[in-house]
């Protein structure tokens, strides 16, 4: 069934005849009525009542007219709806960031930037563990991606994809002073980051290349860095965790260095996309921010 057959037919209705119809649809009649009697073949019922000099419809005729009405409306909502949410998403920028960064870097640097100059889209984020976040990325439901990086830490992202680098963090461990003082980190309680975890990849990464021994069986682990470093501050353990995540806590003295500086993990705070060309939004944003760091020397 056509939908031009449902406009046709409204025509028809309103107008009485088959030739003001046809004229008012920029169609010849002969065309017209073809199209009009193919509807009613669809419908499986004559629609028109032909008997009467000015054209009427049936009982099966008046009856449909209301679905027609109903059904081109509901067309006409869906097809704004549909090219307003293409709009919508042509300036959306959409961002995945793993949960650390969302939460310590991603807002200060947002604000910065519109400091200098609003960005001039919505701003759309996603926060989720990094194997989550590279498979968001993969799948084109994200245009950036917010993550720490190491050198020594693969990832899934291949020739198809770029990255810049937007600025520096540290992985050092930590622990609540009450349990520093009742025993040495290295006999302390562990709490681990598991296989999701881009900050547990990198360690894992970094540790095997520099040949270092993993710490012991963790009592404790999760995705989470933040949850990490929550059950360190209750003392229930030695976590590895961000700085940028711990710096209150080691300045207002709630946690603690459970090793020395030597022994933490310099990362990166990186920036990805797609190599494939972006929405207009997503590529001026990108540009904006290669010149800003062009900027900053970097």
């Amino acid at each position: 069934m056509d939908t031009t057959w449902l406009e046709d037919f409204l025509a028809l209705a309103e107008h009485g005849g088959f030739s003001r119809a046809a004229e008012s649809r920029s169609v010849s009649q002969p065309s017209f009525s073809r199209r009009i009697k193919s509807l009613e073949d669809w419908v499986g019922a004559p629609l028109i009542d032909r008997r009467t000099h000015r054209i009427g419809l049936t009982a099966a005729g008046e009856s449909f007219r209301l679905s027609a009405e109903e059904t081109l409306r509901r067309l006409q909502l869906g097809r704004a709806a549909a090219l307003a949410a293409d709009k919508t998403d042509h300036e959306t920028l959409r961002f995945a960031s793993t949960h650390v960064l969302s939460l310590t870097f991603f807002p200060r640097w947002l604000r910065r930037l519109e400091v200098e100059k609003p960005v001039g889209a919505t701003i759309a984020l996603t926060a989720d563990h990094m194997v989550a976040c590279e498979r968001r990325m993969i799948e084109g439901k994200a245009q950036f991606l917010l993550c720490h990086h190491h050198e020594a830490a693969p990832t899934r992202f291949g020739a198809d994809f770029r990255s810049v680098q937007l600025g520096h963090d540290r992985l050092l461990p930590v622990a609540a002073p009450s349990l520093l003082k009742k025993c040495d980190p290295a006999d302390a309680p562990q709490l681990a980051f598991t296989a999701e975890s881009g900050m547990g990849r990198i360690l894992a990464s970094a540790w095997e290349r520099e040949n270092r021994t993993r710490a012991a069986q963790p009592i404790f682990s999760s995705h989470l860095a933040s949850v990490l470093t929550a059950m360190a501050r209750d003392g229930r353990g030695v976590a590895w965790t961000a700085l940028s995540l711990v710096q209150e806590d080691l300045a207002e003295g709630r946690l603690e260095r459970a090793g020395s500086e030597s022994e933490d993990v310099v990362i990166e705070i990186r920036l990805w996309r797609p190599r494939a060309r972006q929405s207009p939004a997503a590529e001026a944003f990108w540009s904006r921010i290669l010149e800003d760091r062009r900027a900053a020397g970097g």
